[in-house]
This record gives C-alpha cells, structure tokens and sequence, in this order.
C-alpha cells in the first residue's frame, strides 16, 4: 500500500475550509486530520511520501466540463491533442476534463464515441470522460441514447447554431429531451439562433464588414437570449433537465434565472473568456482580434456584471473553458478576409482555476465558491461526485497545492498549451498551482511536469447529481 500525507496546509473544499493533514492510501483519500493531532503525527511516521503543504491551500483538482480537443472545425483541427492539452489542464490544476465525441451525420453515435476513444486513449496525463455531440437525431441514434447512458456517456450536447453542420430543428430537440427524460440523460445546449446568424453573416460580409469585430455583431445577444428561451421551454415540455453551455449574454442569463426561480431544472456554465474578455478584444487592429473569435461571441463588457451576480447567486453554477484553441498563423488566419471562416475557439484549460482564483482576490466570488463552480459542482452535474470534485475519504486523490500568494504573468511564452497565443496575454495574476496528484500520483510536483500520457484514465459517468 502506497501511502502519502499532505501536511500542513488548509484544505478547502465546496463545504468547508480547515486546517488539516491529508491522509493518501492506494490513490484516494483516506482520512483528514487536525495539524499536529496523535493521529496525523502516526500517518508521517509510516508515509512513503510527505508533501509540505505550509502556507499553501490543499484543494481538490479542477474539473473541466467542456473542452475540444483534436476538434474538428471549418476545415481544421484544434491544435491541442489528448496528449498537450491535459498535460496543459494539469499544469493549471484541472485533474478531470470531460471532452465532447461527435456524430457525424449519417453515421451512428457509436462510430464518433469510438474515434474520440481511440484519440485519447494511452495519450492523457489526467483522467477523462465524454459527453457525445448529437448531430443527427433519428429513431437510430435515439435508440443509441439508452445505450450511451448505461455505458456511463450520460450527456448529449445538441445545437440550435451551425445550420448545415450542427443544427437540430426544434422537432429533433424535443425528441432528444424526450429520450433523454426517460434514460436519465442530460441535454446540453448551444444556445443561438444559427438561420438569423447566417442571414446577418451574409448581409455584413456584402457590406463589406469582413473583420472579426463582426462576428461579435452577427451573433446578438437577443438571439442567444432566443435561443436560450425557446430550449428551455421545449425542455418543459420534455420534462426534462437542461444545461445550457458557454452562457455569454446577460440576457440568456436572464432566461435561466426566471427558469430556475420557477423551479425548473435548468442550468447554466460560463467561462473564464466571458468574465474577463470583451468586445474590445474582438475589435483589436491588424486582425489581432480573430485570436478572441469563439461561439458564443465575447460580449460588451456590460455584461460582465451579470455573469459574476449570476456566479454568485447559483443562477450560474459551473464554469468551465470551452478550450478549442486554434494558432493564429495558419489556421485563425483561414478567415483573414472572411471573418465567418476564422477557426471558432479559445485556449484557456491551463488558466481556468487561477482566473477564478484572481476573481477571490479581487472580492468577486468567495474561496469555497471558487471550488463550487470549478470543482465540486461540475463533478456533481455530469455523474463524477464524490469520486471527482472534493476531498473526502473515499474520493480520488486528485489534489492541488496552490500558492495564494504567488504572482505569475499570463503569456504565450510560459504556457503549455500547443498554440501560439495567450488570450491573456500580459495579464498579472495573484496564485499559482505547485503541486497536483493524480488519483494520489504527482503529475506536477514543485513546479516541474512528472505526469506521462497514459495515467490518465477513462471515467463511465453516472447521471446528473444536481437536479432539484
């Protein structure tokens, strides 16, 4: 039996905060203990390992709802692959990251599920799970939802947006929450009027608005509100939970909000790029603003102010980074005269968990908050709790010393993402990841990479442990 203490530090769950000794047999926790109590002092004395947690906070390792990697999309791939992009998760504390498989049209879900399985498998440094993308809703694949979800692919992303490419019609919506009402599965949603957003594509590149700027001004945030309204009333009448993803708008977010407060189980993630990018990013000169094009669009900053209330009320409950990055040079670049053909996507996996860090600095959300949203909750909507997401006995050792006083600067240069560019780049940062276990292995260990494609391990999920 391997056995590893983590001493002195303060253990900060979604529950509580104490200071404790942390007990690590065979890769999960076994017990907590008080600094310097008889029974923590007897763990060191027998311990294989001791990590020295003084002055540091012992946190559970980030669960990442919502990622693409080797993502196919408008010709080309994401530049990450299962192998750079959870090296680069784990560097910045996530130590879980649910990725999304895709149907293609006309095939089986089975057949995308297969190839995303064979993508990732021996090539991730920390565990995974998947959600699968429903890009053909027929009485073939519905009949495929029951299997998925017995296998532990208990979520299915749908999208009003990308018409010819991802759309369903609100027919195929409804029945897929149908099916998924009565399997246990939860609907996520992509949440934008895709047909208005062509047509107003077509009217600004004819007017001859081809920069990035406007692919920000196509996609209004009435017609993510729309969207948002009108999945959410088809969820009604399915009786089934939604989850509604990438959430950007205040005006979607007021959609939840009236939702939730009607006793509805509908959910909503926003992420890092939302809170702390803007339109301004998106109008930046020399087509600079193309490395800030994703789906939904970084919004005024005027919206900001609702994201963190919504955060801070629970009207928002996880976020997540959508990390789908693309280099500028040769593939954000495909939409230099053209801002409908720039790669949709931002990198951010490595940044997530000292981002909202930054925001307990700052006095926006609280440190128990901290960990609701970007560990505890994620880990309870998609079916992973208690085994992810906390630090309890019986749970997985996935654990993060972090340095609340450390300063870094966000760049391009230092991060261990495989693109060429940091979207926030120059940004000065209070906390620091140093040390992350893996199921109880040290992946990062005082700053330096340990981990090897291949730890990681594939996760069958339960179903949503959050419905009210």
């Amino acid at each position: 039996m391997s056995r590893t203490v983590v001493r002195g530090g303060l253990v900060i769950t979604a529950a509580e905060e104490t200071h404790a000794d942390v007990l690590i047999e065979d890769g999960r926790i076994a017990a907590l203990a008080a600094h310097d109590s008889a029974t923590a002092d007897g763990w060191t004395a027998g311990a294989d390992r001791v990590l020295d947690a003084t002055g540091k906070y012992v946190i559970p390792g980030g669960v990442d709802a919502h990622t693409h990697l080797d993502f196919p999309f408008g010709g080309t791939f994401s530049s990450d692959t299962f192998e750079s992009g959870t090296r680069a998760a784990a560097w910045g504390g996530t130590t879980t990251l649910v990725d999304f498989a895709v149907q293609t049209r006309g095939q089986a879900l089975r057949a995308g599920l297969d190839l995303w399985h064979a993508k990732a498998d021996a090539q991730c440094a920390i565990d995974y799970a998947f959600h699968m993308i429903l890009s053909d809703v027929n009485d073939h694949t519905l009949k495929e939802m029951d299997l998925l979800v017995s296998e532990g692919v208990t979520s299915f992303k749908l999208f009003t947006a990308y018409p010819g490419v991802f759309l369903s019609d609100d027919g195929q919506i409804l029945r897929a929450m149908q099916r998924a009402a009565g399997n246990g599965g939860l609907v996520l949603m992509h949440a934008e009027n895709g047909p208005a957003i062509d047509v107003l594509i077509q009217q600004a590149l004819a007017a001859g608005h081809t920069g990035p700027r406007y692919h920000g001004e196509v996609r209004h945030p009435l017609l993510e509100a729309e969207a948002t309204h009108r999945t959410i009333q088809l969820a009604r009448i399915a009786g089934a939970p939604l989850y509604v993803v990438h959430v950007s708008a205040e005006q979607a977010v007021d959609e939840i909000a009236q939702a939730r407060h009607a006793g509805l189980n509908v959910f909503g993630e926003t992420c890092p790029q939302y809170l702390f990018l803007s339109t301004d990013n998106l109008a930046e000169p020399d087509f600079e603003g193309a490395k800030y094009v994703c789906s939904t669009p970084l919004r005024p900053r005027e919206h900001h102010a609702a994201l963190w209330r919504a955060l801070r009320t629970n009207d928002l409950q996880v976020v997540s980074t959508d990390h789908c990055p693309f280099c500028f040079r040769g593939q954000k670049e495909l939409g230099r005269d053209d801002f409908s053909k720039i790669p949709n996507g931002l990198p951010g996996v490595e940044n997530r968990m000292d981002l909202l860090h930054q925001s307990v600095v700052e006095g926006r959300i609280g440190r128990r908050r901290w960990i609701e949203i970007a560990c505890a909750t994620p880990a309870r909507m998609f079916g992973l709790y208690p085994k992810k997401g906390t630090l309890a006995p019986g749970s997985d050792a996935d654990l993060v010393l972090y340095d609340p006083t450390a300063e870094q600067t966000l760049s391009a240069r230092t991060h261990h993402m495989n693109v060429d560019y940091s979207a926030y780049e120059g940004k000065r940062i209070t906390g620091q990841v140093v040390t992350v276990l893996s199921r109880g292995e040290p992946v990062i260990d005082a700053r330096e990479f340990t981990g090897r494609a291949g730890h990681g391990q594939y996760i069958p999920r339960g179903t949503c442990q959050y419905l009210m």
